[in-house]
This record gives structure tokens, C-alpha cells and sequence, in this order.
């Protein structure tokens, strides 16, 4: 959560539509330089003098509905400050697609009606309990 003044600070450098927009998608207002872009059309932004140590850098989905898995490993390496340099300044990061990556992105589907549940061969150990009533007379 941001204060009053940076809030303000932030409206007037970024502008009413993308205080909007951040505050629909991130909850919060930040201003800094636009770095890049990857191919799933993420914008990154970094802010070194007006932002809290380790929260100077972050990620602008191009999704309303976002997946962390969306952000590339060598943007991911920059966002958690494993790397000073952003992959597009970065020679051994910027080699482009390699041939054992997926083309398109494959979202995470855990916890969804997609994820992976194996084929079980052995039988249950228990069985759902079934009530026998009598009928009312």
C-alpha cells in the first residue's frame, strides 16, 4: 500500500487511465522506466530511486487472468535480481526460443480440472458409505 503523496506523485507521472489500470491489476500505483517486453507480451519496469529495496522492479501481464508461469526465465532471473542486466542487454539470455522450449506458453493447471491425475490400477481401500433407511409408514 502506497501513501497519499506517493500516490499522487505516482497519478501525475503515470497518467489517470494507467493509475486505472495498475490499481485493477496490481493493486498499487508505480511509475518507473519501461525495459522491455518478452514474446508473451509482458512489460517489465524498473524504478531505482522512488521504490522500496527489492520491490524496484516488476511485471506488467498482458492477461487480466495472469499466471506467474508467464514470465520467461530470463526475466524471471532479472525479476528476482539473480541478474543486474535484463535479458534484452544480456547476450547469453537473448539466444531467442531454444529448441527444447515450448512455442506458445503452457499454463500451470494445478488445483484446476485439467491438472495431471494418474490412471490408479489398484482397488480403493475404502468405500463411500451408504445409508440404509427404512421406509416411513
Amino acid at each position: 500500500m502506497s501513501t497519499i503523496l506517493r500516490t499522487l506523485r505516482n497519478i501525475r507521472q503515470i497518467g489517470i487511465k494507467e493509475y486505472a489500470h495498475q490499481m485493477q491489476n496490481i493493486g498499487d500505483t508505480k511509475a518507473g522506466t519501461f525495459i522491455g517486453a518478452d514474446r508473451f507480451g509482458n512489460k517489465y519496469y524498473e524504478n531505482l530511486e522512488q521504490e522500496l529495496p527489492l520491490r524496484t522492479r516488476w511485471v506488467d501481464y498482458k492477461d487480466q487472468e495472469y499466471d506467474p508461469s508467464q514470465i520467461e526465465p530470463g526475466w524471471h532471473a532479472w525479476m528476482s535480481y539473480l541478474s543486474q542486466e535484463p535479458p534484452t542487454a544480456d547476450k547469453l539470455v537473448a539466444v531467442g526460443v531454444r529448441s527444447w522450449e515450448l512455442p506458445e506458453h503452457r499454463p500451470n493447471l494445478t488445483a484446476s480440472r485439467a491438472a495431471y491425475r494418474p490412471y490408479s490400477t489398484v482397488r480403493m481401500k475404502y468405500s463411500a458409505w451408504e445409508p440404509k433407511a427404512k421406509p416411513r409408514q
